[in-house]
C-alpha cells in the first residue's frame, strides 16, 4: 500500500546524482515500507509546491534502507525503529552524519481474517509462545484448546524491516529470534492481502495497512500482561493515549546532513515537519506526535541547520539517536 504519489517515482539503485535527467533537483528517499505512505503523501504536495524538485521515495525496508543511506545513496531513510549501533558504524566508516527525526507513531497491528470468529485478543505470552524460534505452535488449538485444530498461515515482515526488528524486541526479546516457516514479505500491502486471502492466517505489520483494509481484516487485541481480559486493541485514540503496549512506536526519517546543506532537502524536512505537513500523517492514518514531540523534532532540525548557518524553522543532534 505504497500511498499514491503520481509525481513520486521508484528510486533507481546506485543513482548519485542530485539532479534529475530533466534538471529538477531530485531528492532520495528510501527505506521502510511502513513510513513510506507518510513520506510520499508529504513528498506529493510538496513537489506540487515546488515544481523544480523532484522526490523520490523507495521501500527497501528500514534495514535496506539503512544499507543505502550508509553508502550515501539516499538523502533521506524512513525508519520505523531506531538505527542500531551496526548501522550507525556503517555511517561512521563512510563520514556520513545524519539526523534523526521523529514524524509520527504507529500501533504495530496484529491481525487476522476478517472472518476469523475465535481469536479476539491474544497476551504477549502468547504471541511470543507463538512467533518464537523453534516454537512447536502450528495450530490454532495450540494456542488455545477451544479454537479450530487448523493449521497458522503466519504472514510478517522479512528481516530487514524495522517492523520485523520492532516485533522482535517487544513480544520475544533482544536476544531472540523468529520462527522461520512464515511468509515474509517487505511490503507491508503484500502481507494485508496473504492474511486477507486466508481464514486460518495471522500476521503483523502497521496499524495503517490494517486500516487500510478494515474490511477484509480483524485488529487483536493485545494483553501486555497474562491476562487476556486487559488486551487492548490498535486505535488511533489508544495508540495516541499509550494504552497499546507494547507494540506502539514511534517513526522517524533519518537526513544526510551533507543532503541537509541543499536548500530543497533542508525546505523539504522543514515541510515535512510543518503542520501542513504533518496533516499528512493523520491522512495515512498513522497517529501524530504530540506538541511536544513535534517540538522536539522542530528542535532537532533547527540544531543541525544552524550548524551550517542555513536559514532554517524548525534540530537535531547529528549523528545521534532518540
Amino acid at each position: 500500500m505504497l500511498a499514491s504519489c503520481p509525481a513520486c517515482t521508484v528510486e533507481v539503485a546506485g543513482t548519485t546524482s542530485s539532479k534529475g535527467g530533466d534538471g529538477a533537483q531530485t531528492i532520495r528517499i528510501d527505506g521502510s515500507s511502513t513510513v513510506a505512505p507518510i513520506s510520499s503523501a508529504v513528498s506529493e504536495i510538496f513537489e506540487d509546491q515546488h515544481p523544480d524538485v523532484h522526490l523520490q521515495v523507495n521501500t527497501s525496508g528500514t534495514g535496506g534502507g539503512f544499507e543505502r543511506f550508509g553508502r550515501g545513496e539516499t538523502d533521506i531513510n524512513d525508519a520505523s525503529r531506531p538505527i542500531k549501533p551496526k548501522e550507525q558504524q556503517l555511517c561512521r566508516d563512510a563520514g556520513i552524519d545524519f539526523v534523526e527525526l521523529k514524524v509520527a507513531i504507529d500501533g504495530l497491528s496484529v491481525v487476522v481474517n476478517k472472518d476469523n470468529d475465535w481469536c479476539r485478543e491474544l497476551t504477549v505470552g502468547q504471541l511470543k509462545a507463538l512467533w518464537e524460534k523453534d516454537s512447536r505452535i502450528a495450530m490454532w488449538s495450540d494456542l488455545n484448546p477451544k479454537w479450530p485444530n487448523k493449521k497458522i498461515d503466519l504472514f510478517a515482515p522479512d528481516s530487514k524491516s524495522g517492523t520485523y526488528d520492532y516485533f522482535l524486541e517487544a513480544i520475544i526479546g533482544k536476544d531472540g529470534a523468529l520462527r522461520g516457516n512464515y511468509q515474509e514479505s517487505v511490503d507491508d500491502s503484500v502481507l494485508a492481502t496473504g492474511v486477507a486471502g486466508e481464514l486460518h492466517s495471522l500476521g503483523f505489520f502497521g496499524f495503517a495497512y490494517y486500516v487500510e483494509n478494515r474490511d477484509k481484516l480483524r485488529a487483536v487485541a493485545i494483553a501486555p500482561g497474562h491476562e487476556g481480559s486487559a488486551a487492548v486493541e490498535p486505535t488511533e485514540s489508544t495508540i495516541e493515549a499509550g494504552q497499546y503496549v507494547p507494540l506502539s512506536r514511534p517513526l522517524f526519517i533519518y537526513v544526510n546532513t551533507k543532503s541537509l546543506q541543499r536548500p530543497e532537502v533542508a525546505e523539504f524536512v522543514k515541510f515535512y515537519l510543518s503542520d501542513e505537513g504533518q496533516k499528512m500523517v493523520t491522512v495515512r492514518k498513522y497517529v501524530r506526535l504530540n506538541e511536544e514531540q513535534i517540538s522536539e523534532s522542530r528542535q532537532r532540525l533547527n540544531e543541525a541547520l544552524g550548524k551550517f548557518n542555513t536559514e532554517s524553522e524548525p534540530s537535531a543532534q547529528t549523528g545521534l539517536s532518540l
